[in-house]
């Protein structure tokens, strides 16, 4: 398909894909904003094709920008039709209406409705963003499908396999691809989950967190043998690592020490990556040269303040 050289030309506009690859986010993501908030092209041609006018290209800019600084989709598109100025006092979302949607997902895992987890997840992130849907809903949602599992036996493993499968699927739709941030401009964040543990959804959403604020990381995933970790450490010099064990039983000072070990750079101006140990397994437990946020957003902004830390 012939795309426009330019996107203001007479009769032209960017296709939804160029549009998306100009603005670094998936085209479903454009086809959803379009469809949800109304966030589309002013004009539209006959046939299937989608084409975007400058003006369009602008609103979603303004739309970009704003959900990329943790303003939920929904507000994002509210504001972006006014220009991108924020209101004054807007309400956030009430407990009452955040339990609900928590019993919501909780209650379509039980029934193993997946269309029914998929969409409460969905709507979670656009009325809140990811930050909040996850700490707020999604979280606290798992824990309760973990409590009645641990109450009934092996009976109920279907279910938190069914919310976890989902969960992870609407972090990875909402995560920027690597190549939409820029390149050269810092180190990436490295995320991994220590040896032997195999719970990574806590690192995806950091992960999908950070790729929405512009930031480059690299997840690793589950269980990442720590000859593998350290390796991509020396290879990728990261701006900083996130160690994360659920269980304390997981939780290996030694690695973590190993890797705030880490050096390089000339004489005079060696570097080493911040290591920030997260999940409950290192509760009481802490190492030279690290650092344990308490909160997802106090992790989300320690990558952000530094770059590979110089040595004192």
């Amino acid at each position: 398909m012939h795309e426009p050289t330019s996107p203001g030309s007479a009769g032209a506009g960017l296709t939804t894909g160029a549009l998306a690859r100009r603005l670094g986010v998936p085209p479903t993501t454009l086809r959803s904003w379009d469809r949800r908030y109304g966030i589309g092209p002013a004009v539209r041609a006959e046939g299937r094709h989608r084409r975007w006018a400058p003006q369009d290209v602008r609103l979603l800019e303004t739309m970009c920008r704003l959900t990329a600084s943790g303003v939920p989709p929904a507000e994002a598109a509210r504001l972006a039709r006014q220009g991108g100025r924020p209101g004054q006092g807007e309400p956030s979302a009430s407990f009452a209406e955040l339990r609900g949607e928590r019993r919501g997902l909780s209650r379509a895992a039980v029934r193993l409705d997946a269309p029914a987890a998929q969409e409460l997840l969905d709507a979670a992130v656009d009325r809140h963003g990811l930050s909040t849907a996850w700490q707020e809903v999604m979280v606290p949602a798992l824990h309760a499908v973990g409590r009645t599992w641990e109450t009934s036996g092996d009976r109920c493993v279907e279910v938190e396999h069914l919310l976890s499968w989902y969960v992870s699927t609407t972090l990875r739709r909402h995560t920027r691809p690597p190549a939409a941030v820029a390149r050269g401009t810092a180190a990436p964040t490295v995320l991994a989950c220590v040896p032997g543990e195999e719970h990574s959804l806590p690192i995806e959403a950091l992960n999908t967190v950070l790729s929405e604020r512009g930031l480059a990381t690299r997840i690793f995933g589950a269980a990442v043998p720590a000859q593998a970790l350290t390796a991509a450490v020396r290879r990728l010099r990261p701006v900083a690592v996130v160690l994360w064990p659920q269980a304390r039983s997981m939780a290996t000072v030694a690695l973590a020490r190993h890797v705030a070990a880490a050096r390089w750079g000339v004489a005079g101006a060696r570097r080493r990556p911040l290591v920030l140990l997260g999940g409950p397994g290192w509760a009481g437990r802490s190492a030279a040269g690290t650092a344990r946020p308490g909160t997802l957003p106090e992790a989300l902004d320690l990558p952000a303040e530094v770059s590979a830390a110089p040595l004192t």
